[in-house]
């Protein structure tokens, strides 16, 4: 009886040393494009980082008929406009007459 409490012993210590299981490779991230930050309002638009295409359907109509989120530039031609260059600032150009004719991010 004392043999075979030894050999299982035995064994069980063997099964312990055996080889254990790799846990698997992490899975890995896929690479996200670098976009480099827009430096002015041509960049800042054309990757619509305010969300101006969203708007875009609007050109044409009168800005008195619109309405937008707070926080939203709205520029006629003689608009006095600070410079400091912000992004996601969303900017309404409109004419003289008070009709939509564009969106810029700056």
């Amino acid at each position: 009886m004392r043999m075979i409490l030894m050999s299982a012993a035995a064994m069980l210590a063997l099964a312990a040393c055996g080889q254990q299981a790799e846990p698997p490779a992490p899975t890995p991230e896929p690479e996200v494009p670098v976009v480099a930050a827009p430096t002015n309002a041509e960049e800042a638009t054309a990757q619509d980082i305010c969300g101006a295409s969203g708007y875009a359907a609007m050109v044409g109509t009168q800005i008195a008929a619109a309405t937008f989120p707070e926080g939203v530039r709205t520029i006629a031609p003689d608009t006095i406009v600070t410079q400091d260059f912000r992004a996601d600032r969303l900017n309404v150009l409109v004419d003289a007459n008070g009709v939509i004719t564009g969106f810029q991010c700056y």
